[in-house]
């Protein structure tokens, strides 16, 4: 009987990530105008999202980089945008370093340049084919170690949809066996 409430659980909680994934990925396809926007810093949104991150995975290491700190100007890492859709966005890539990495580790770097805030997600995991790259932001696309990390192949298509809602961009830049990093780059205010 425990082994099929502990299954049963286990089944529930996938459905409900599964679920909270696809509502997720519904709201990223409001248009602009039905989302209410804001000034959001990226540090604070980050140190937010860092402590939820680890209180649900307390396996998990985030570092917070600040490369320019002399900066005085707090516009040049902040943002308009919605704080719940970014926060979704980053934990998905933050979740998705320390998924990957045999440490538990995401690095996060914040930085800023010309007229954007950019972000530096990385891992010192397994890396990513060519092929995994290629279909990264595909909606319930898999990777070849689908078997070894749970999922469900939306976290990077909502993460996209998300940052491109807020007018930025996002890439990756990965090697097998070097790690992966996720560049994103939001216009700032």
């Amino acid at each position: 009987y425990r082994a099929a409430v502990t299954a049963a659980l286990q089944d529930a909680r996938r459905m409900t990530r599964l679920i909270d994934g696809l509502l997720n990925l519904a709201k990223a396809d409001y248009m602009k105008e039905q989302i209410k926007m804001e000034e959001i810093r990226l540090d604070e949104l980050l140190l937010d999202v860092r402590a939820y991150i680890l209180r649900t995975h307390p396996d998990y290491r985030i570092h917070l980089l600040f490369e320019r700190e002399e900066a005085d100007d707090d516009r040049l890492i902040t943002v308009r945008g919605n704080s719940y859709l970014l926060a979704i966005a980053l934990s998905n890539l933050i979740e998705n370093n320390c998924k990957y990495s045999a440490d538990r580790t995401s690095c996060i770097q914040i930085s800023y340049w010309e007229r954007w805030a950019v972000l530096h997600l990385s891992d010192d995991g397994e890396g990513m084919s060519e092929t995994d790259k290629q279909h990264l932001f595909t909606l319930f696309y898999r990777g070849s170690s689908e078997r070894v990390v749970e999922g469900h192949g939306i976290g990077m298509a909502l993460s996209q949809k998300i940052i491109r809602l807020h007018g930025g961009e996002i890439a990756v830049r990965s090697e097998p066996g070097r790690g992966t990093t996720f560049a994103v780059e939001l216009p700032h205010v």
